[in-house]
């Protein structure tokens, strides 16, 4: 079997799953290398998106295929949506596994729709009638620099784009060398099903996902208005730490896990299914597209 014949032929037929089901893994198709992980995307898609306005670090190994996100193995990356905390996201997203870790490193996956429907209505309520606000601070040698985030060292650049997508920012002399604040969404209906999804990052942006004694250290040193990142109400209301621990217990909930082997290729809708990561022991190496 010719794999990107076998793709070609089934293309449609995977697309339907993806829209249906959330997502679609495809195994043992013999694709041991990136660059035909590379040529299999494009048959879905010719038009890859780069990674800009970033939240965690990522390298570029080529084209526009980046590794996942690092961060260190023994950490959990909590379930989200790409790119949900701005107002601009890719609709897929596809992962190739180049090497699978000996222990763990699965990339969990939840139903958005699940996740929408499991929270209380209450919550579901107040946050429709605020959305989210996300407040980024950059400072020098902590977190990710303005410079990555934002893929240029031109402030003119970082102006415009922030411009371009509603994005308040601030240049400053004392403390961070930058803050920006953004209102987005809570969540949204599936262009193509109609169905309502939970599409934010409020639970992972906010400073309570971080280790208490990493939270500490940071509120110690830079204040908590001056924090890397932190999320609060759209109307600028500090969200209940009941309401951060039932939406992290509804995304525990609806947590579906398969072990990653060698060559696989995942498929996501971005907007039905929300991703993570697991911790892991040993060698991993995941690559990611998205359009």
């Amino acid at each position: 079997m010719d794999p990107f014949e076998w793709l070609e032929e089934n293309r449609s037929a995977i697309d339907d799953l993806v829209v249906t089901r959330g997502g679609v893994i495809l195994r043992d198709l013999g694709l041991n290398a990136v660059s035909e992980f590379n040529r299999a995307v494009r048959t879905f898609t010719p038009d890859l998106l780069e990674y800009v306005h970033r939240s965690t670090p990522r390298t570029k190994v080529g084209g526009k295929l980046y590794t996942a996100t690092e961060y260190p193995a023994d950490k959990s990356i909590p379930l989200h949506n790409e790119n949900s905390y701005t107002d601009s996201w890719p609709s897929r997203i596809y992962f190739y596994c180049a090497v699978a870790a000996g222990q763990g490193g699965e990339t969990p996956t939840a139903d958005s729709r699940r996740v929408y429907q499991r929270i209380d209505p209450a919550v579901r309520e107040k946050f429709e009638r605020t959305g989210v606000r996300y407040v980024r601070n950059f400072t020098d040698g902590i977190d990710l620099s303005w410079q990555e985030v934002f893929q240029t060292a031109d402030r003119a650049e970082v102006e415009a784009y922030c411009e371009a997508h509603g994005i308040e920012f601030e240049w400053r002399s004392d403390g961070p060398v930058l803050s920006t604040r953004q209102h987005c969404q809570a969540f949204l209906r599936h262009p193509r099903t109609g169905d309502m999804v939970w599409f934010n990052q409020a639970h992972l942006f906010h400073i309570s996902a971080l280790a208490e004694s990493e939270r500490g250290s940071l509120v110690s040193e830079l204040g908590i208005e001056n924090v890397p990142r932190n999320a609060f109400y759209g109307n600028g209301d500090p969200i209940e730490p009941e309401v951060l621990t039932h939406i992290r217990d509804v995304y525990e909930k609806e947590k579906m896990v398969v072990p990653w082997r060698r060559g696989d290729i995942m498929i996501l809708d971005n907007l039905l299914l929300a991703h993570g990561r697991n911790p892991y022991q040993g060698d991993r190496k995941t690559v990611v597209a998205m359009s």
